[in-house]
């Protein structure tokens, strides 16, 4: 039997039948990644698996450093084929690591490849998959069609050009393309040189003159009008946690104007918090005000490798989870935005599985008869969006709240070949619940059980996030 075969994941009859039946052909709305959006503007035809496959990937970087991989063969000056070869050698290695399943799952989506990936293999599998690419149905948007994404939201700074996605909505692509909000670099003052560059930046996009703490909100606001304008409904955020340093615009005026214009100032203990607070409290408003939902990824430590980041760069493979505390941030930033009335729908992650319940119970503190699910307990994300940890959230969010609606899955993937992440979670979900139909945990009521599956597969995150084109 094939490795990757049509009941992979799903251990019982009921289990199969609720994937097969209700899950495998539902659409999929990707809510959060990081694909260039560029390359679906331009529908980039990639010349080898290694373009499409490994050349962002940090997740396999991360498996070869570990396997001994010298860097020349990760992101060196090696040659696509070499780093390919790399990373087949690899593979064997990762066995019961999330990216074993995900490697074999791509490679017979995409190819039709049901072959083990090793040493052996990879050259035969390096050239099928060279002349595969080169076909017009492997383009940018035609793999977007054949994986049956209705709609897309990339992860782009309010200083970026969103010339691609206005390309995207003017040629007729009937797949929705929309940017996310992504303001971290806002109150990055730790970096004061880096910070000032971008203040620039922002105001020549903006059209405003960054030069008070009003007017960067004011930039902010204009920026987040014209990501409204190209159908953009959601911000990102990513922090070790929340900000909740409630000492004031006036506050945070004093700290814009002391590093606005010096690259040298150097930051002040709560200058950051201080900061961070107001704009993450504008930005919430102005999500609010235009009806957008606000996603919250909490807790990791980054680029932990000095060495490699400042030879490399960031988002390189050494980041991991970090045990900050949580709770009492979390709680005050969502108590002040909904004190004002102004919390927007929101989406709350944690890369520490301990939090899990932290964040299942504080995304049920908020609900106001508004919006169905409006504080949701989002998916495993990061270092538990495996198999155990998709597990782990979905058991913690059903002991917590409704898993009934919640909005499901997405890849956080900057690599084109990672939707199948949609049908992994949906074989995970579809098997935890099988098993429980089976236990006499469930009603045997598929149509209301199956029914429950295709919304938390499609339905919901299309309801939740109101995309124009899903």
């Amino acid at each position: 039997m094939s490795f990757i075969h049509d009941d992979f994941l799903l251990s019982t009859a009921a289990a199969r039948r609720l994937y097969h039946e209700f899950a495998k052909d539902e659409p999929m709305i990707d809510y959060h990644n990081h694909l260039p959006p560029k390359d679906i503007a331009d529908d980039r035809q990639f010349k080898n698996i290694f373009e499409i496959w490994l050349a962002g990937d940090h997740y396999k970087w991360r498996a070869m450093r570990c396997n001994g991989v010298p860097e020349r063969l990760i992101t060196g000056d090696a040659t696509p084929r070499e780093k390919f070869l790399a990373w087949a050698a690899t593979v064997p290695h990762t066995l019961r690591n999330p990216l074993y399943h995900w490697t074999h799952i791509e490679l017979k989506r995409y190819f039709g490849i049901d072959e083990l990936l090793n040493e052996k293999t990879a050259p035969v599998i390096w050239e099928q998959t060279e002349a595969m690419l080169a076909k017009p149905e492997m383009s940018a948007r035609n793999i977007l069609r054949t994986q049956k994404v209705r709609a897309l939201c990339t992860t782009d700074d309010p200083a970026d050009d969103l010339a691609h996605h206005e390309k995207c909505a003017a040629d007729g692509f009937e797949i929705g393309v929309y940017p996310t909000f992504r303001p971290d670099k806002a109150y990055s003052i730790g970096d004061s040189a880096a910070w000032n560059a971008w203040c620039d930046k922002l105001g020549k996009q903006a059209g405003v003159d960054v030069n008070s703490f009003d007017n960067l909100l004011l930039a902010l606001d204009k920026r987040h009008e014209a990501f409204h304008a190209v159908g953009g409904r959601l911000s990102d955020h990513g922090l070790n946690s929340c900000f909740a340093n409630f000492a004031g615009e006036e506050a945070a005026r004093r700290v814009f104007d002391k590093h606005r214009g010096s690259p040298t100032a150097q930051a002040q203990p709560g200058d950051l918090e201080i900061l961070g607070t107001q704009v993450m409290m504008h930005v919430g408003r102005m999500n609010a005000k235009r009806g957008w939902t606000m996603q919250l990824h909490l807790g990791p430590i980054r680029n932990n490798n000095a060495r490699l980041a400042r030879e490399i760069g960031a988002d390189v493979g050494c980041d991991s989870i970090g045990d900050y505390s949580q709770a009492e941030t979390l709680s005050a930033f969502l108590n002040a935005l909904d004190s004002e009335n102004a919390l927007p729908k929101t989406v709350l992650y944690n890369v520490n599985p301990a939090d899990n319940y932290v964040f299942g119970t504080m995304a049920g503190n908020f609900a106001d008869g508004t919006t169905p699910g409006k504080v949701q307990f989002g998916s495993g994300w990061w270092f538990v969006d495996q198999k155990e940890g998709m597990e782990w959230q979905i058991n913690a969010l059903s002991n917590l709240g409704l898993l009934s609606r919640f909005i499901g899955m997405l890849t956080d993937s900057r690599s084109f070949m990672s939707f199948p992440r949609h049908e992994y979670f949906r074989r995970t979900l579809c098997n935890l619940l099988g098993n429980d139909l089976e236990g006499g945990l469930l009603p045997a009521d598929y149509d209301h059980v199956g029914g429950m599956v295709k919304n938390i597969c499609y339905a919901n995150a299309k309801a939740y996030l109101g995309l124009a084109k899903s």
